[in-house]
């Protein structure tokens, strides 16, 4: 048994990464290990949040310690004093999450000072080079990645980013695994009824923090193509805009009923809702390394509809679990749904969901930790 710290968001705050640490959290202890968890005082400035709020307002998830509020990405203080306590109260390995430039510095002193300390230090990695990039990414994401003992990249394209930002630590490439901390899902009927759509039509749902790089101008430039052929179809937009909200309506006003926007966060108690409500999620991004969406969506059994960017066409095998298509190509794209209709592909697709999620678990994520510290699991008596 080891004791393992996870560091990063999490309860109260909302997100994947924060769900991510919670997933893990869950494999760890399940396996045995002692599993501390520290979150943020203060994650983002408020002026840098695009978003109205950094917070969850539902219960915490189950299974996980309370985390300690401690790391304040403006104070400097914070972080070396976080490291010293971990390594005071006996820590032997300690798990950072990378996904942004804004936490370099914060999380290059964290690791060198834990690793000063005797703690062996592991980088979960999101996101190595940002979406959305600015000067002087590579050499923050060197400096944050660069003083940890091993690496784990969650997916084949994140791996070799780490590679471009010159990081030599052994790195391991894990499938990003699904996200099942959402609860079940209600009959599809039941959830369509709750969310005033129509019982049998087609429904697409683009879900989660719209930002440009995820490429929704393009599902609806696609979108006319695909009621052109099938007009019962609908189009679901739920979640928070972190772009040109104004812009994104004026595009689908055209359209009218067949696309709805449900802007702002969607809590956890309502992500089922809106996946059981859906034939098939779809994930138009210009850009990506891989998708915490596609796992919530194989979580709900969903088939996914993607642009072969990142790591997508790793997660979503073409033919099997969804559909993938070329980047900011409207034309392939409204193709694509327009198949998934005309061929009546949802029950096919969903019998190759179940099969890759079932490959996707967070067992191998806790192994490849274990294997990267040089921990075992305690033997089972």
């Amino acid at each position: 048994m080891a004791r393992i710290t996870l560091l990063g968001p999490f309860w109260p705050y909302r997100g994947g990464i924060a769900h991510f640490g919670a997933g893990l959290a869950r494999s760890l202890a399940a396996r045995g290990h002692d599993v501390r968890t520290v979150t943020f005082r203060r994650q983002y400035p408020d002026r840098l949040f695009p978003g109205a709020t950094q917070f969850e307002t539902g219960p915490a998830p189950p299974g996980v310690p309370r985390a300690p509020v401690e790391l304040d990405t403006l104070a400097p203080r914070t972080w070396t004093r976080t490291a010293d306590r971990i390594a005071d109260e006996g820590g032997e390995v300690a798990v950072i999450p990378y996904w942004t430039p804004l936490l370099a510095p914060m999380w290059g002193v964290v690791t060198r000072r834990l690793r000063r300390r005797g703690v062996t230090v592991l980088a979960l990695v999101h996101n190595a080079i940002p979406h959305e990039r600015r000067p002087g990414d590579l050499l923050l994401g060197r400096f944050a990645l660069g003083g940890a003992d091993g690496l784990l990249a969650l997916s084949d394209r994140v791996a070799a980013d780490v590679r471009r930002l010159g990081v030599t630590a052994p790195v391991r490439t894990v499938p990003h695994p699904v996200y099942d901390g959402f609860g079940a899902a209600p009959p599809r009927a039941e959830a369509r009824q709750a969310l005033g759509l129509p019982a049998h039509a087609p429904v697409f749902l683009f879900f989660g923090f719209v930002r440009p790089y995820k490429g929704l101008h393009v599902l609806l430039d696609a979108w006319g193509g695909v009621v052109q052929r099938v007009p019962d179809a609908r189009l679901v937009v739920a979640g928070e805009f972190y772009a040109d909200e104004d812009a994104l309506r004026a595009q689908a006003a055209p359209f009218g009923a067949p696309v709805r926007f449900d802007a702002g966060y969607i809590s956890d108690s309502r992500v089922g809702l809106y996946f059981s409500a859906a034939s098939a999620v779809v994930q138009p991004y210009v850009t990506a390394t891989q998708s915490g969406v596609a796992q919530i969506a194989f979580h709900y059994g969903r088939p996914v509809i993607t642009t072969d960017v990142g790591g997508l066409a790793e997660a979503v095998p073409d033919g099997e679990a969804g559909l993938v298509v070329p980047p900011d190509d409207p034309a392939a794209l409204a193709a694509a749904l327009v198949r998934f209709v005309e061929e009546d592909l949802e029950e096919t697709l969903e019998a190759g969901v179940r099969r890759v999620r079932d490959a996707a678990s967070w067992g191998r994520v806790a192994e490849a930790v274990e294997h990267l510290a040089g921990t075992t699991p305690p033997r089972q008596e």
